[in-house]
């Protein structure tokens, strides 16, 4: 039976030994390309392309054809009679069919404002896919260090069965020399079964994690994969996550759209050349159908846009109010999530500085208790508390050390440094 546990372990060190090996910031990388969001960089930028074209073909000249056919009641007469003259009479009946080239000269800003909102607007979009895709890295940072912990704790578990091996084979030689119970080797044989059994919860465990993380970086992410542990990190106090530049860009955006309202409310000015057929033409006084145009300098200024101008900028000035309000929020939020998160790394370098001693105190314990059980002093049973007991306090400490890698990371990820 030694012999299989001994192979088992032996496998599981072959196999991380032999798979690929990631770190945590080629699995943010990984994630971030594989996550289907990051697909729609590419839809905004090309709707953002052909929105601005659209815009800027106002710059283009327009061309428009007009037609009309109409009856009116009464037409222009002359009212004098002259003898000998037959003054010919409009008829009732009139139709025009026309075509007019207009060309912009100055709108007022109307169109470049509009090609400004629409880059603010595909910058606001673009700025909350990146805010969406960054939510990501805490989603790995709780995945990868999860299976840190648990590599951590198989390796123990092989360190205890390897201790407690020793402690049998001993044992078994005793039980030989008719100096031990045979009870005593069953109590290290029932141990060493519960920890096998533990590992195997373990790999599960693991196995769990890694399919999730493998779905977040669509890699092949498995029991031979070996996930390198980062060193600490620096704790850095300023913020400079991606939602404040998004609260930025909304802020333009409200600035662009303040700047069109009164844009709108300026004359236009533009030239205009119109060209068709007329019955009458430009000839009031001619029944033929006849061919015509006249261009010219045309100005347009509506007034209307002053009645909502006033109420239009108080409403963009409290939406601009409202970004602020939220981004003043959200840093408060981050401060105080910031606050627990440094706390909570103190706390974990405070176990870690107690671990140590914890370790040597329970290791010297392990020994003495070993060479007890070898001599007859004292049962297996007391001799597998001491090993449970070393084997708490090493896992206490890869608990601490694994917290705190995953603390200082979190800590990175609120304050986006």
């Amino acid at each position: 039976m030694k012999q299989l546990h001994l192979l088992f372990f032996l496998m599981l060190g072959i196999h991380a030994a032999s798979g690929q090996a990631l770190d945590i910031d080629e699995c943010y990388r990984l994630a971030r390309q594989h996550y289907p969001l990051t697909k729609q960089y590419d839809l905004i930028q090309k709707s953002n392309e052909y929105s601005i074209a659209n815009v800027a073909a106002g710059y283009l000249p327009q061309l428009n054809i007009n037609g009309q056919a109409a009856y009116q009641s009464d037409v222009t007469q002359i009212p004098v009679k002259v003898p000998g003259v037959d003054i010919p009479e409009m008829s009732k009946d009139q139709y025009k069919l026309y075509g007019e080239v207009t060309q912009t000269i100055f709108d007022g800003g109307v169109i470049q404002q509009q090609k400004q909102i629409q880059k603010a607007g595909s910058a606001v979009e673009e700025q909350s896919l990146e805010v969406e895709l960054y939510k990501l890295n805490d989603r790995i940072n709780q995945l990868f260090f999860g299976i840190l912990l648990v590599d951590e704790q198989i390796k123990q578990t092989a360190i205890t069965n390897k201790d407690i091996d020793a402690a049998l084979q001993k044992t078994e030689a005793s039980i030989a020399n008719g100096v031990a119970l045979k009870s005593n080797g069953d109590v290290l044989k029932a141990e060493m079964l519960k920890n096998d059994q533990r590992a195997i919860e373990l790999k599960a465990m693991r196995k769990a994690y890694a399919l999730m993380l493998s779905a977040f970086t669509g890699t092949a992410i498995n029991e031979t994969t070996v996930l390198l542990k980062p060193p600490p990190l620096l704790i850095y106090n300023d913020i400079k996550r991606p939602e404040l530049d998004l609260f930025e860009k909304q802020a333009q955006l409200y600035d662009a759209q303040y700047k069109l309202v009164n844009a709108k409310n300026l004359p236009k000015f533009g030239l205009f050349l119109q060209g068709g057929m007329g019955r009458p033409a430009l000839n009031m006084l001619s029944n033929k159908l006849e061919p015509y145009y006249l261009g010219g300098v045309r100005l347009n200024w509506s007034l209307s846009g002053f009645y909502t101008a006033g109420k239009e900028k108080l409403l963009l000035d409290i939406k601009k109010k409202n970004t602020g309000l939220q981004k003043e929020t959200f840093l408060f939020n981050t401060g105080l999530s910031l606050k627990q998160q440094q706390s909570d790394a103190d706390k974990w370098k405070a176990l870690l500085e107690t671990d140590n001693e914890m370790i040597r105190l329970r290791s010297s314990v392990k020994k003495a208790a070993a060479a007890q059980l070898e001599n007859g002093i004292i049962t297996s049973s007391d001799f597998i508390r001491e090993v449970n007991a070393e084997d708490q306090a090493l896992q206490n400490k890869m608990l601490h050390e694994i917290q705190l890698l995953l603390t200082l990371y979190n800590v990175k990820w609120h304050t986006g440094n």
